[in-house]
């Protein structure tokens, strides 16, 4: 069942997969199963579950942004990898970076990547706020993505740092995703941003909502910003 839903809900919306693709969400979803057993991945492990809260919430940012003319991603505080890996395997053109603050999850991210076969992808166990000040990093993307790692002044002091002039940053929220644009907006003017336009949405078969916050990079984030680890979080923004 999961599988047909799931390809019918992203033709809706125009979005096609192969059936290498799908084999690679197959396999992805039975490792996230297996590892989560020994390890807290996530609190979602039943098939449909997963295709909808994970693999489809996932790609539901690739509605309102077009993917096809994205080169560089990095996601901030992936998790079990979302949204950046089901966006890579549904666009495998893009070179992304992962980030996230346990090894073990990258260590389980690393095993996704070989055992699905995909290429173009490179992890990093670190702190946002330490990686956004190397030089390779630094102003580097077309796209940041982050979903629900922190409210939306925290998220942009995390997140906008390493998005390149006329790029994006787009955070994925839940329904109360749009009441964080009211906090946010001196975080992003000092930052470097303007807002873009924000979208809603419902999840096809639960019908939860889902919010998609759009910062567009207008100029540059200033040296002093990101602030060293967890200032950003205990003094944000605002």
């Amino acid at each position: 069942m999961s599988r047909q839903f799931f390809t019918t809900w992203l033709e809706k919306e125009g979005l096609s997969l192969s059936k290498h693709q799908l084999k690679q969400f197959d396999e992805y979803f039975h490792l996230l199963v297996e590892w989560n057993k020994k390890m807290n991945l996530t609190g979602i492990t039943e098939e449909d579950e997963v295709y909808e809260k994970h693999f489809y919430d996932s790609l539901t940012v690739a509605f309102f942004h077009d993917f096809t003319k994205v080169k560089k991603v990095i996601d901030i505080g992936a998790g079990a990898g979302f949204p950046s890996l089901p966006l890579k395997i549904a666009y495998p053109h893009l070179e992304v970076v992962i980030v996230d603050s346990l090894k073990k999850r990258i260590t389980f991210l690393e095993h996704v990547a070989e055992h699905i076969g995909i290429d173009k992808v490179q992890f990093m166990h670190g702190r946002a706020e330490e990686l956004a000040r190397k030089k390779e990093l630094r102003e580097q993307f077309d796209v940041a993505l982050a979903r629900a790692v922190a409210r939306m002044p925290v998220l942009t002091e995390l997140c906008l740092p390493f998005v390149q002039k006329n790029g994006s940053f787009l955070a994925m929220k839940g329904a109360s995703g749009l009441e964080e644009k009211e906090e946010a907006g001196k975080a992003i003017s000092q930052l470097g941003g303007k807002w873009g336009e924000a979208y809603s949405l419902k999840l096809p078969g639960e019908e939860s909502e889902r919010s998609i916050l759009k910062v567009e990079k207008v100029k540059e984030t200033p040296k002093a910003y990101p602030r060293k680890p967890g200032t950003p979080a205990k003094q944000p923004i605002v």
